[in-house]
């Protein structure tokens, strides 16, 4: 904290502003300070009342004067507080202001909050100093035969895990048992139709994590959200469901590269996975995980190239600029390109010059907020397979009734029908 200035320092200031004509920056010249520094040295001594008819007590400053012939009657208050200054780990927020007439500030109002760059750089540390206690899987054999040239990407988006969703309001149940149980099911049913490809990719393309604190709300605008579960019980779910798709994935190919693409949903959490995966798989040849912590990310098979955004930041009809821009190097020397996304939870394919571009359903049901404004898109996940040569040769579109059970899909809350007892 920056120590008061001393009463002898203020009153040179004003003696100097005094014979200086109260010119500021005269006196400021003078005395080889700044303008600001004088013009605070004056109001200072005013306000501690050395400039007459008398000192203030100690923590008390003038606040007004009123005069009478013969007399002069000063009206004291308690002194502000001591000056405030922004922590490091926080940055100015809503600042209110209070002016007079004339537009000078007679009160303002500052609201600070954290830094979300300082928040990102304390996650990465924490991130960083649990890697060694995080447990490294052990290498698992491979499949025998495979396609050299063949590349199975598994597209899913936008699964929600944590969302409660209710089928009387939105059409369908979804909850954290049914979001779990529906991945799983469509991993072993879209793995078992997929050719016997060399390499598999697990494109998750954002927003698997419903909200991304201990608060249901969205990180951005602070919207609030139908959740399911407790925070910690969500990501022990995610954690579970993402390492057994991993091992499906890494038994049926040789190679198995992750995606875990960050969603407005999940930003924090997105962060955290990408770097638990690549921790715990780092003794594993068979699996490569993009940590990149930019928004879009790919991968190259052949002469195929292969690009993946959430879609929150840019949309179907213009990310394709972006995807070649940030990966010029890699479209260059690939012949066929594609783009994948997700976020609005609907089919979409657009083909540009530079490449195809496509928007992906969700398996997931819709929440209350989609069903209320009318945003009834069908629910699917695809398996696409590309070859190093072609391009796009196949692919398979699953539904959750086409894999998972009936009774599989009903909450486990308050949706059962009973019957009222007869009278």
């Amino acid at each position: 904290m920056t120590p008061a200035t001393p009463d002898e320092t203020l009153l040179a200031t004003h003696a100097a502003y005094i014979a200086n004509g109260k010119n500021q920056s005269r006196t400021a010249e003078a005395l080889g300070v700044s303008r600001e520094t004088v013009q605070r040295h004056v109001r200072q001594a005013a306000e501690r009342g050395l400039l007459g008819p008398e000192e203030t007590l100690p923590g008390y400053v003038i606040s007004s004067l009123s005069k009478k012939i013969g007399n002069s009657y000063v009206k004291q208050v308690r002194a502000p507080g001591e000056v405030f200054e922004i922590p490091p780990t926080h940055v100015t927020g809503k600042i209110t202001v209070n002016r007079d007439a004339d537009g000078r500030v007679i009160q303002d109002w500052l609201r600070v909050e954290p830094d979300k760059v300082a928040q990102q750089e304390a996650m990465r540390a924490v991130v960083d100093a649990l890697k060694e206690e995080v447990p490294r899987m052990p290498a698992l054999p491979g499949p025998v035969h495979v396609r050299d040239d063949l590349l199975n990407q598994f597209v899913v988006t936008d699964n929600h895990f944590g969302m409660l969703s209710w089928r009387e309001e939105t059409g369908a149940d979804y909850d954290l048992r049914i979001a779990e149980q529906l991945l799983l099911d469509w991993f072993a049913a879209a793995i078992a139709q997929a050719p016997d490809a060399h390499t598999a990719i697990l494109a998750q393309l954002g927003d698997l994590m419903h909200h991304d604190a201990l608060e249901s709300v969205t990180p951005a605008h602070r919207h609030v959200l139908d959740a399911d579960s407790r925070l910690q019980k969500v990501i022990r779910i995610v954690i579970r469901t993402i390492r057994r798709i991993i091992d499906m994935l890494l038994q049926s190919h040789q190679h198995v590269h992750v995606v875990m693409a960050s969603g407005n949903h999940d930003p924090a959490s997105s962060a955290w996975l990408r770097e638990m995966l690549a921790t715990m798989y780092e003794h594993e040849p068979r699996i490569s995980v993009d940590n990149s912590p930019a928004l879009y990310y790919s991968y190259e098979w052949g002469q195929t190239g292969l690009y993946y955004h959430h879609m929150h930041k840019r949309g179907v009809n213009d990310v394709d600029r972006t995807f070649a821009g940030m990966f010029r190097e890699m479209f260059g020397r690939c012949r066929y390109n594609y783009g994948h996304g997700g976020h609005r939870h609907s089919d979409e394919v657009v083909e540009t010059a530079l490449m195809i571009v496509e928007r992906h359903q969700t398996l997931a049901a819709p929440d209350a907020h989609s069903a209320g404004g009318g945003w009834l898109s069908g629910r699917s996940a695809k398996r696409i397979t590309y070859s190093k040569k072609f391009g796009d040769v196949g692919r398979s579109v699953l539904r959750p009734e086409m894999v998972l059970g009936a009774s599989m899909m009903q909450a486990a809350n308050d949706n059962d029908q009973r019957k009222e007892m007869a009278a």
